[in-house]
């Protein structure tokens, strides 16, 4: 073992890390963050959260992803810390796969199609396959498993890397004297752990192992503490990750560290005794890479099995351990849009999330408006004061969305999340603009109480027909945008068209007034207020409706829509022709 060696250890290590990332990566991509979704809907069955669990941790490839991801949901108040307890069981089993695909270098026969199960000799195929995907493939589903073929085969040759790199271990002394050491139960736990902490991952811990133990130095009794020791390092990225959190997410890490331990604590001295008692042939056997996946797995399951029925101690046992403090109550506004960064490293999940806050900035903008409308005809001061209330919400939402959108722009998206991103950060301006309006309609409500003034009866019943085209616009657009609706946005803007026709009648039908007398300059200046923010918020509205039209498209130049559908459209004439029927004056 020279320093060459070690070189090739590091590659081989360096390498092992960047192809489970690629994989990582692409494999979220794919999953399109349905899986993590479910996560909400389907934590009251334990059975189902467990597979779950474990079906995300395969898609990430890294249990400590998914639990960071659960510190990062409890954080931002989307889930309760009891409920990622069988998720968490999930994760553990799911990660046990890589072991088992690793295990497959260890095949020994010289059948050629047992010879192609090795992962070394059949990944220069996928790794070719998947070059040629992500080069030629069009659709970014077919780049991005490209890109799971070419992370796998680098992973591969980095598991061979390591193997090669510690095969002149088995004939030094040195190497051997020590592996004796190993014996002692304790450190073998106490270096797993050690050692998977400080690399973060397991599936590279358990990797390096089976390289070791390709040399036929390292025995079953040496390896079964180190891979309980495994799974409890594997624990500290979650423990980072809860820095800075409240105490729900902490206890996500705490009870992920709870269960592995507990489960080191329960299996190891019933092993130690059994063997003491049976003396098991097997314990100073040589292990390979295929005993050690499944150790790890039989370990996993193990615990599920024993700790699973104990979920409610467990639960109890975390609280115990991480009593929360009494602190002053989080306010309404704290609670607002509480998205969470570490959201970030899970971008499909961030963006499901953030596309939920801009649903509820959407329907909370329409409410908002709805009640200020509502004013003309019931003068509620609690109303009044509801409409100021929400609209604060509508910016808090706008604020908090946008710088949030702004990082997660910045991450690898599929072009499916990044044009999912590209509309909310087009539409939550619109909705924040409209709540300005709604307070502006409120003010104007409240000067004519002031000033005790009163539109003629031939205005208010024309102001009666805007107002029902304005409630048409948003109902409009808000099933649009909720349903991302192409249909029910190719609508809004028609109406729009309708809402400024409209406009333009009223403030000539006022200025007929006026010159008969009929109407005074201070209405004429109300009534002009009220108009441009009837109209500023139809034009919001038809931004958003343009919005989810030209997501489709893949772009946004607003201005090539509008002279399209204006100019030449059937379809817009016939839409804007029904309108006009059923709002004229």
């Amino acid at each position: 073992m020279n320093f060459f060696n070690v070189l090739t250890l590091c590659c081989g290590l360096a390498f092992f890390l960047f192809g489970m990332q690629t994989m990582s990566n692409n494999l979220e991509r794919l999953a399109g963050g349905k899986l993590e979704g479910s996560l909400k809907k389907m934590t009251a069955n334990p059975v189902v959260s467990c597979t779950l669990g474990a079906v995300i941790t395969i898609a990430m490839q890294s249990s400590s992803a998914c639990t960071v991801m659960l510190v990062g949901l409890v954080n931002s108040g989307i889930m309760h810390f009891s409920q990622t307890l069988n998720v968490i069981f999930g994760a553990n089993i799911g990660t046990t796969l890589t072991a088992w695909i690793l295990s497959l270098s260890g095949i020994e026969s010289d059948a050629f199609f047992l010879q192609m199960l090795k992962p070394v000799n059949f990944s220069p195929i996928l790794a070719v396959i998947g070059v040629f995907m992500t080069m030629l493939a069009k659709k970014e589903r077919n780049k991005s498993l490209g890109n799971i073929l070419v992370g796998f085969a680098v992973l591969m040759y980095g598991m061979s890397f390591m193997s090669d790199a510690v095969s002149p271990l088995a004939d030094m002394p040195e190497f051997g004297s020590l592996m004796v050491k190993f014996n002692n139960p304790a450190i073998g736990v106490i270096v797993g752990a050690l050692f998977t902490a400080l690399i973060q991952s397991s599936a590279a811990s358990v990797g390096i192992l089976q390289a070791l133990a390709m040399t036929g130095s390292v025995t079953y009794g040496m390896a079964i503490p180190i891979i309980m020791g495994q799974n409890i390092g594997t624990c500290i990225t979650a423990v980072i990750s809860c820095i800075g959190a409240n105490t729900g997410a902490k206890r996500v890490a705490i009870m992920h560290t709870l269960i592995n331990m507990l489960g080191t604590v329960i299996i190891l001295p019933v092993y130690l005794i059994l063997n003491a008692i049976f003396h098991f042939p097997i314990t100073n056997s040589p292990i390979d890479a295929m005993g050690i996946a499944l150790c790890h797995t039989l370990f996993n399951l193990l615990a599920t099995a024993l700790l699973m029925p104990n979920g409610k101690l467990i639960i109890r046992l975390t609280e115990w351990l991480s009593r929360e403090k009494e602190t002053k109550k989080t306010s309404e506004k704290e609670q607002v849009c509480m998205l969470d960064e570490r959201l970030l490293r899970s971008p499909s999940i961030a963006v499901q999330e953030c596309a939920e806050y801009t649903v509820e900035m959407c329907r909370l903008t329409k409410l908002t408006l709805e009640k200020a409308m509502s004013l003309f005809d019931n003068y509620d001061e609690a109303v009044a004061q509801e409409v100021v209330d929400l609209e604060n919400t509508v910016d808090l939402y706008e604020d908090r969305l946008g710088t949030f959108l702004v990082k997660l722009s910045s991450q690898a998206l599929s072009q499916k999340a990044a044009n999912e991103v590209s509309v909310m950060l087009h539409t939550i301006g619109d909705f924040e603009r409209m709540g300005d309006h709604a307070v502006n309609i409120k003010d104007v409500v409240e000067e004519l109480r002031e000033k005790s003034l009163f539109f003629s009866q031939d205005a208010q019943a024309e102001l009666n027909v805007l107002t029902g085209a304005i409630t048409e616009i948003l109902s409009l657009t808000e099933k649009a945008f909720i349903d991302n609706d192409t249909f029910t946005a190719s609508q809004v803007e028609p109406l729009e068209q309708v809402v400024d026709k409209l406009i333009t009648k009223i403030k000539a039908h006022h200025i007929s007034r006026l010159q008969k007398g009929e109407c005074s300059i201070v209405m004429g200046f109300i009534l002009s207020d009220l108009l441009n923010n009837y109209s500023r918020v139809s034009d919001h509205c038809s931004n958003v409706a343009v919005a989810v039209i030209e997501v489709e498209h893949n772009s946004f130049d607003t201005h090539q829509y509008l002279n399209n559908v204006k100019y030449g459209s059937d379809e817009f004439a016939e839409i804007y022709k029904e309108f006009s029927k059923k709002y004229h004056l």
